[in-house]
């Protein structure tokens, strides 16, 4: 099993802390996008999409989609569990992670892909749009903020594959995007002490 990887990818990073998380040893294969590796026939027959993370399993079948790699992983390597014990909890963890993935995680893609220098001449790229998303970002803080006031993590009472989105989707809003945690969301600063120091955050 390995995993092909784009280590600036907030989806790729995702897949490598739920992996540490769960204490699996999977190698992992870098591919250049700048070069265009993630275009070579040989990558596209992994996904014809271009797209980075790939899960190779050892028949060579493989798995794209970095949720849906988590499940997979979720699945055959149950503990700990990062997405539910039971058929409420799962599905209390996959609400939250998808709300951390469509209000958080894709606006700040958005805002990259219609600002950052790497991608002009990639894709038309549109000033207002990146205006509209930063301002929804910013919005969702706050409104997280006020979720997190009785409860230390972002599901519940313990740590899953929504903090692990969340936490990822806050990396590249400060890295790329430059939107950071305002000091007055105490709630949310506060978890992203929490998750920010884990171990596995630098994965």
């Amino acid at each position: 099993m390995k995993l092909y990887d784009l280590p600036p990818s907030p989806n790729a990073r995702r897949v490598r802390i739920f992996i540490a998380e769960k204490g699996l040893d999977i190698p992992t294969v870098p591919v250049n996008m700048m070069t265009g590796e993630n275009q070579t026939e040989e990558y596209l027959d992994k996904n014809p999409l271009g797209m980075m993370p790939v899960l190779e399993l050892e028949d060579g079948t493989c798995i794209s989609e970095s949720a849906t790699i988590c499940r997979y992983l979720e699945e055959t390597n149950p503990n700990p569990s990062l997405m539910g014990n039971d058929a409420l909890d799962r599905a209390l963890v996959d609400m939250w992670h998808r709300r951390m993935e469509f209000e958080l995680l894709d606006p700040i893609i958005k805002i990259f892909v219609h600002t950052g220098e790497i991608w002009k001449g990639r894709v038309t790229q549109i000033s207002e749009l990146a205006q509209i998303n930063k301002v929804n970002v910013l919005s969702r803080m706050e409104w997280l903020d006020k979720e997190l006031i009785d409860r230390e993590f972002i599901a519940g009472g313990y740590y899953t594959v929504a903090d692990i989105t969340a936490q990822c989707a806050f990396v590249m809003a400060k890295a790329a995007v430059d939107i950071h945690i305002p000091a007055e969301l105490t709630n949310l600063s506060d978890w992203w002490a929490r998750v920010s120091s884990r171990p596995t955050a630098r994965a």
